[in-house]
């Protein structure tokens, strides 16, 4: 069976003349071979809407709905541990080490940060509010409450949180601290990376020098927005991409290989600061992980 911190994946089978699920299943994912959702049937991990197993003969109907669960092979452990620095009935904060994701996704499925706290904390209810990428470390919200949960993703969708950030990167001598870049956003090439454009802004950050080392400073950052990848594009743009950056300003090759645990992106989600919607109290959270010079 499924263990307690997977969570299904859903789909609404789509319209065709296929006999059988199992061949409606390998026709929508070509990269899954049929003898893998044999398997999976097998075992329980493929469900109709109520929970039920289907098997390799169940007759297929459009718009059926199918929770099929997805596994990744020998998924490779990640060495770093998570921390809970808060827990109460409505939220959970954790600090997330550098290269863990926070949700299941690609070749992760059970080395992901969620998937590590339901399983800590047996609660399958577990909901991330907010989330940082992979190759960040830091601060996470998480709901503990499906009943609260949508006043608390209110505060970030309303722009209520305060969010700080700190990273290591080149040194901007030629610029005036504190400042405020602001630039439009959009999807580049490839499809995860983004490129600042010429047009009306629609990303901000609020950037000052907290410590100077020669070389490199250790910035403090403020995004009002939270565009993909805001804080790295915009140090990029700056002159100043962020140590351990193999995306901006140029993707590297070494993205292609295995993570280097010794060379993180040394970008780190600091505090987080908001008044509680349910208590009317100001509840500030900060981070306990430091970046490395």
């Amino acid at each position: 069976m499924p263990s307690p911190a997977m969570r299904p994946s859903t789909l609404h089978l789509p319209q065709g003349d296929w006999a059988t699920v199992l061949d409606c299943l390998c026709a929508h994912f070509p990269a899954i071979e049929r003898a893998v959702w044999l398997q999976r049937m097998a075992r329980g991990r493929v469900l109709d809407g109520e929970g039920k197993p289907i098997d390799a003969e169940h007759p297929y109907r459009a718009g059926l709905k199918v929770r099929y669960f997805r596994e990744v092979p020998n998924e490779t452990p990640i060495p770093f541990e998570e921390q809970v620095l808060w827990q109460d009935e409505h939220l959970l904060v954790a600090d997330k080490p550098h290269f863990l994701p926070v949700m299941p996704a690609g070749e992760y499925v059970e080395q992901t940060l969620l998937a590590r706290l339901i399983r800590r904390t047996g609660n399958p209810d577990l909901v991330p509010i907010h989330r940082i990428d992979r190759l960040t470390a830091g601060l996470v919200l998480f709901s503990v409450d499906p009943a609260s949960r949508g006043l608390y993703q209110a505060l970030f969708r309303e722009r209520q949180v305060e969010k700080r950030y700190e990273a290591i990167a080149p040194a901007l001598t030629d610029l005036q601290f504190p400042c405020v870049h602001r630039s439009r956003m959009i999807a580049g090439e490839p499809f995860f990376r983004m490129q600042e454009v010429a047009g009306e802004a629609n990303s901000e950050t609020r950037i000052e020098v907290l410590e100077r080392r020669g070389a490199l400073w250790r910035y403090g950052l403020s995004p009002v927005t939270g565009r993909k990848h805001q804080l790295r594009v915009h140090l990029a743009g700056l002159g100043a991409p962020i140590v351990g950056d193999d995306f901006y300003p140029h993707l590297l090759e070494s993205r292609h290989q295995a993570d280097d645990y010794s060379q993180p992106l040394k970008l780190l989600a600091r505090g987080l600061r908001f008044v509680d919607p349910l208590s009317g109290q100001p509840r500030t959270f900060d981070s306990q992980l430091h970046l490395q010079w």
